[in-house]
């Protein structure tokens, strides 16, 4: 297999640090499938079984794990995770964004969750 990186931005590796040890270890257990799905496709490719979103060039993928949505990029070496996020801070957000639940495209369009994607930046 090919060498592949999960790297956490700062903002991420934070929510996860918060989280309990059992709940980090499902989280990233969870991600040892991922990288040969990921691989299955070129970087610009969609990769079934993920939301999608993209801005100006930008594509971010959406993982769900039952509670948690982790939103990340895909580069040559891996994945760079950039938020980890509640089910109930995401409805919050939506709530707060007057935007429908689900619904990737409405989240691809509202700038308010790209700053929150690039908070870390």
């Amino acid at each position: 297999m090919t060498p592949f990186q999960i790297i956490f931005n700062p903002i991420s590796a934070s929510e996860l640090s918060r989280m309990p040890k059992e709940l980090q270890l499902k989280i990233l257990g969870e991600f040892r499938g991922l990288p040969e799905e990921l691989l299955k496709t070129d970087v610009t490719g969609d990769v079934k079984g993920f939301g999608k979103m993209e801005r100006q060039g930008k594509v971010l993928y959406r993982f769900r794990l039952g509670d948690y949505r982790v939103y990340f990029e895909r580069n040559r070496l891996g994945i760079v995770i950039h938020r980890i996020l509640s089910r109930n801070t995401l409805k919050d957000f939506l709530y707060r964004s007057s935007l429908p639940t689900g619904e990737d495209q409405e989240l691809e369009q509202n700038p308010r969750f790209w700053e929150l994607i690039d908070a870390a930046r």
